[in-house]
């Protein structure tokens, strides 16, 4: 098995080093770390739903059958923490979807790192929000003042949607030497033992820097967010 490492006491459990699990794990703790919605994993997303209906089916086997109370434990907690990993990551971005919506939404590559059906969670999010508001305030108020996401019809931008703080501090490590990386006069990065600018990416080292300076890094899964 990739992602559980399922088994019925023949084989040794599966390595986790380098599986589903891993990846699920590394996604999850990037995206709860990110300050923005990134990309949705969909084959992995897939790949472990499909483990965990297909050890459900081991599990039910091994019970039936009469195996040791052990490796049916050990399946089970395999499948627990999959199943824990899905749903924190899940919600993470659903999380995520219902602070910045208006935001996502007006942004079309943002809204392409959605799936179709956290789209129509976010679209159904908005709907429901802007009927609210309308019913409750925006109804009563001056025509000026109607809008539910600017302040006033003299507003330039969407003054009133909040937006992700990609300027945000966040730590990161990765695994291959990426080179240099220069950051402008208003930020530093922090490597743990002292501050330096430009600084020397090396794999293994813990990094506080700002978000924004690796997004394209992190975007490419060269840098990983702990």
């Amino acid at each position: 098995m990739d992602l559980s490492g399922a088994w019925d006491g023949s084989a040794p459990a599966t390595d986790y080093s380098n599986n589903d699990a891993e990846l699920l794990k590394r996604a999850w703790r990037t995206e709860k770390a990110a300050p923005e919605i990134l990309q949705f994993e969909a084959r992995l997303v897939q790949r472990s739903r499909e483990q965990i209906q297909l050890v459900e089916g081991i599990l039910e086997d091994l019970l039936e059958s009469g195996s040791d109370p052990l490796i049916v434990s050990l399946n089970q907690i395999d499948m627990d923490r999959t199943l824990y990993l899905l749903r924190s990551y899940l919600r993470t971005r659903l999380q995520k979807i219902e602070k910045y919506m208006f935001h996502i939404h007006k942004n079309t590559e943002l809204w392409n790192r959605l799936s179709e059906q956290e789209q129509k969670f976010a679209q159904r999010c908005i709907e429901d929000l802007e009927d609210h508001f309308d019913k409750s305030v925006l109804s009563k108020l001056p025509d000026r003042y109607k809008s539910s996401v600017k302040q006033s019809v003299i507003s330039e931008e969407d003054d009133m949607v909040p937006e992700p703080q990609l300027d945000t501090y966040v730590i990161c490590r990765t695994k291959t030497s990426l080179g240099t990386l220069q950051l402008d006069n208003r930020q530093s990065i922090i490597f743990f033992g002292g501050v330096e600018d430009p600084v020397d990416l090396d794999p293994g080292d813990l990094y506080a820097v700002c978000y924004k300076s690796i997004k394209p890094l992190v975007h490419s899964g060269r840098i990983e967010l702990v």
